[in-house]
């Protein structure tokens, strides 16, 4: 035991830990790749542009070559880190995508219910989808996302669904018509609930989005664990995806990449990270109620260091899950394993090998030399937020920003605001490439100049060395499909 923590430490000072190793996307596996290492289809690079984009030293900031490929004139740039890993283990997706009913559906599905629920007489509704995937251990699980979780959406989308009507008596009311109490739904004055059940609750059509992409994610994961069966799925990735769909504007979140929208200004988060301090109380709750995942070796008690066995008997500070604060404790000789969750900022881990807690994959994953699994203290489901974009009227300057981590780890919200106005205000509001350029300026900013101390940023601090992704996107152009 003693050992294994000595190793678990190194590795937590500095050395390759889970989410900075350098095991690729090909490494470790006789078995097939389900989708082959590739960077974003929309940029269209070839694959000498690939391997030339791989540059470790020189860093070369990828862009796209035709705003066209992209909708809304949606800017996009990446850079590959600074030696943490063989390949650029982020992976972008971006796509219109079309959810047409099933055929032969007996019942409404969901998305018919959609377009009902905003008189929309096509036969299928139209979302616009952006996702950001930022893998560790690997790049597998991040590829495998980023082509297939749109594809789940859609699927929850397509669910048939009833809302409990009665087909022989309400036949051809409609889910929406039910909920809003039409003639002859259930509740409605010519068919008043009866004394056994009550009225349905109202259910508003983002919810049913909210939730086919909640949905869609755990599948997502569920999908993933079923490859690694046949498929070289290597690691896990977080996940954060927007989708414009009925004039709102939906973002899903499940990792520590981060989102905001920048309007008039102003800074309006889209996202909130999920870290080991940021779920803290619940990794330590879920430790407490199923002790055997700990395998003996951790505690999920938190203390402000590490406990020496001479400080057995003596007082000391703690925090367990029902705490925000602090207090003193009696150390005992269980507060001497290694605790739940060590360290603190972007240094703290779970079980000392990960530092992220929501994301996908990662179901082979353990503590180093040891049969603990990590993945039970791992959520799939991610935070949707809803923005209802059609409510404000947006001008040209006006944009979501979705970035991974790379890019947060070393620039601030207000930051990246102050960046990206500025940048568009010295620019020309009908160039299409406006975009794309404040991407690729926003990237520059984060991984900053090479010098004989490494990476810079602006003030002489510590460049990202981190795999960069970063979309730009304007939001007027919802503002236009209304």
């Amino acid at each position: 035991m003693f050992t294994r923590m000595k190793s678990v430490v190194a590795n937590f000072m500095g050395g390759m830990m889970a989410g900075s190793s350098n095991v690729d996307h090909f490494g470790g596996s006789d078995l097939p790749l389900k989708y082959p290492y590739t960077r974003p289809e929309f940029l269209g690079l070839s694959p000498d542009e690939i391997e030339c984009s791989a540059d470790h030293i020189s860093r070369p900031i990828l862009i796209l070559k035709e705003t066209k490929r992209l909708p809304w004139a949606t800017g996009y740039a990446e850079v590959i880190n600074a030696g943490k890993s063989l390949l650029n283990e982020d992976q972008a997706c971006c796509e219109v995508v079309v959810v047409r009913r099933r055929p032969n559906a007996g019942a409404f599905d969901i998305a018919k219910c959609l377009c009902l629920c905003v008189q929309d007489a096509v036969p299928g509704l139209t979302f616009h989808y952006w996702g950001l995937f930022d893998g560790h251990a690997g790049s597998g699980a991040a590829v495998v996302a980023s082509k297939l979780l749109q594809h789940h959406i859609v699927e929850h989308l397509r669910e048939p669904t009833n809302h409990n009507l009665t087909p022989t008596t309400h036949r051809g009311i409609t889910r929406t018509a039910s909920l809003r109490g039409a003639a002859g739904a259930p509740g409605s004055p010519s068919h008043p609930p009866s004394t056994r059940f009550f009225t349905e609750k109202k259910v508003h059509h983002e919810s049913l989005v909210m939730g086919a992409i909640e949905n869609a994610f755990k599948e997502m994961d569920a999908q993933i664990e079923r490859d690694k069966a046949v498929f070289n799925v290597s690691g896990g990735c977080t996940a954060l995806c927007a989708l414009f769909l009925l004039r709102k504007l939906y973002v899903g979140n499940a990792g520590d990449s981060r989102a905001i929208i920048i309007r008039g200004g102003e800074v309006i988060p889209m996202s909130t990270e999920f870290t080991p301090e940021s779920e803290r109380q619940r990794l330590q709750f879920l430790a407490y109620m199923q002790p055997h995942l700990l395998g003996g070796e951790f505690t999920h008690l938190e203390f402000p260091r590490r406990v020496q066995r001479k400080e057995v008997g003596k007082r000391m500070l703690y925090r367990d899950f029902t705490m925000s604060g602090w207090a003193y404790k009696t150390i005992e000789d269980d507060d001497l394993k290694f605790p739940l969750i060590y360290g603190e900022g972007k240094k703290a881990r779970v079980l000392a090998t990960i530092g992220v807690t929501r994301g996908l994959g990662d179901h082979e994953l353990k503590v180093h030399d040891s049969n603990i699994y990590i993945k039970p203290f791992l959520s799939c489901c991610p935070e949707v937020k809803v923005y209802p974009l059609t409510q404000y009227e947006h001008g040209a300057d006006d944009v979501l920003v979705m970035g991974t981590d790379g890019l947060w780890d070393v620039l601030s919200n207000q930051e990246v605001a102050e960046a990206v106005t500025c940048f568009l205000a010295n620019c020309d509001p009908d160039d299409q490439h406006r975009y794309t350029m404040a991407a690729q300026d926003l990237v520059m900013r984060a991984r900053g100049v090479l010098k004989d101390r490494g990476w810079r940023i602006a003030n002489d601090r510590l460049g990202s060395g981190d795999d960069i992704s970063v979309y730009i996107i304007p939001l007027m152009y919802g503002n236009r499909q209304t």
